[in-house]
């Protein structure tokens, strides 16, 4: 009798209220026509991608196929499979090769971009420095950091100028990771001549313009564009290696740091000077690195987004101003217990992530056959998720278009009217955002601060298009300009 080995059964996920797939293959699925060659390519256009792929979300299904070159991939849109693909992370899928490619390539590889063992271990060392009890010890720097931004914005309030809210925000954003993560005061809020804001604007930027070329046409063609990312590059690797060389001299003035690290900064080099240790000096520059990405952008557009809402929309504005006084009385919270009280705040902060996540599309690889409610996905085929596209339907959202954050505050019993299984704003599964609390806290210091001094309202007079605000869409999803001005309170 001779026995051979059957092949594995694909993983089975499930949608949600009996959902199937429209086609049990691929390339049966109903989908854009694809172009010759190129395929799907240069149908998206340049920051506009998530909002085509939601486009065709909505026409072809929440199951449809695409092609980029001779890749095949799917968009997916229903959550259910949404949420399972998420929490079959990081084995069954992991991320998309691509763009994990594209950010190690400029040096900063780190465990955003890791895989199997090394992201399990890079992740335990992030965890640490960021779960609620750092955070709420840590609050008096939060408060100082946004006691700076508090000045700075009421200095032109009183000129009359319109500040430059989104820059600003991502420099608080640097300011408070920084000094967590690193044990820093870079203050990049205070000194105007500093580029590090810039210089990781830049390697976003980079990153956003070369993830969708078929061909990496920069290893062989330096274009303009790529000489100045080099530059901000080499500056940014210039900057982690200072940041390096001070934790170490400090590590080194003060033994026992190496078993009681203040910060995540001394933690990676106390983990890397371990005998036998299995992490490298580049896994230590990579993940400071990665520190510094993830302060700058994803809290900051989130934050530019619900200034953005809040300043467009009188009845949540108003509400949120009599929450602000009753809790705060026109002052900051002096510790994170008030702070948390502004439930309000946190509701309209959901609302706003709802209406304009920062990740509206997330690629991931498949590592193993799937079953997708009937659709055979094989292996290596990319996924393409939109979370938005439930997340903005109405039978889900009743006025799915409508900025209502009493949606989030629950009914009178406690219960709640809305599906939250249907959001995703800080991903799913083991690879759930570990910095989400820290996130949070940033977001509601700030706006409690901007509502406590300020009358936000969009500016007509320096943009027409207010009501309109475009989404760029290239690492993160941002707004393209934020007409905000600042009128102090009395």
């Amino acid at each position: 009798m001779i026995v051979t080995d059957a092949p594995p059964s694909p993983v089975h996920l499930a949608g949600r209220d009996g959902f199937q797939a429209a086609a049990a293959r691929v390339v049966d699925l109903p989908g854009p026509r694809p172009w010759p060659v190129v395929g799907n390519t240069f149908q998206l256009g340049r920051g506009t991608a998530h909002a085509t792929m939601e486009t065709w979300a909505r026409r072809y299904g929440p199951l449809f196929r695409l092609r980029f070159g001779p890749y095949h991939a799917v968009g997916v849109a229903e959550p259910g499979i949404i949420d399972q693909l998420l929490r079959h992370r990081p084995v069954e899928l992991s991320r998309s090769p691509r763009l994990a490619k594209v950010i190690n390539e400029t040096g900063f590889a780190g465990v955003f971009t890791a895989e199997g063992e090394a992201w399990r271990r890079q992740r335990r060392l992030v965890m640490r420095a960021l779960t609620p009890e750092i955070i709420r010890t840590f609050f008096p720097v939060i408060s100082t950091v946004t006691e700076r931004l508090q000045t700075r914005w009421r200095a032109q309030a009183e000129r009359g100028e319109r500040p430059d809210v989104l820059r600003d925000l991502k420099c608080y954003s640097i300011d408070v990771t920084t000094w967590l993560t690193m044990g820093l005061d870079i203050d990049t809020l205070r000194t105007a001549t500093s580029s590090l804001q810039a210089d990781v604007e830049t390697w976003f930027q980079t990153v956003g313009r070369r993830l969708p070329q078929l061909v990496p046409y920069w290893h062989v063609l330096r274009l303009p564009a790529d000489r100045r990312s080099d530059a901000a590059i080499a500056r940014l690797h210039a900057t982690v290696d200072g940041l390096i060389a001070g934790a170490r001299q400090e590590m080194t003035d003060q033994p026992h740091l190496r078993e009681r690290p203040r910060n995540i900064l001394q933690a990676l080099l106390a983990a890397r000077d371990e005998p036998g240790s299995e992490f490298t000096d580049q896994d230590v520059h990579g993940n400071v690195g990665v520190m510094l990405f993830a302060g700058e952008d994803t809290t900051a557009n989130t934050m530019a987004w619900l200034l953005y809402h809040l300043a467009g929309d009188e009845a949540a504005r108003v509400a949120a101003h009599a929450q602000v006084d009753a809790i705060l009385g026109g002052c900051l919270p002096e510790d994170l217990s008030r702070l948390e009280g502004l439930d309000y705040i946190e509701a309209a902060a959901i609302e706003s992530m709802r209406l304009k996540p920062i990740a509206p599309v997330q690629g991931m690889r498949a590592n193993v056959d799937l079953d997708l409610a009937g659709l055979l996905v094989p292996r290596d085929h990319l996924l393409f998720l939109l979370p938005r596209v439930c997340a903005t339907q109405e039978s889900r959202f009743p006025e799915a278009d409508r900025f209502l954050p009493q949606r989030w505050l629950g009914n009178d019993d406690g219960t709640e009217t809305n599906d939250r299984r249907s959001m995703f704003p800080f991903g799913g599964g083991q690879r759930y955002c570990p910095g989400r609390y820290l996130a949070m806290v940033e977001i509601k210091m700030v706006t409690a601060m901007v509502l406590a001094s300020f009358d936000v309202r969009l500016d007509a007079r320096a943009d027409p298009r207010v009501d309109s605000v475009s989404e760029n869409f290239a690492f993160t999803m941002a707004p393209d300009a934020l007409p905000l001005r600042f009128w102090l309170r009395r």
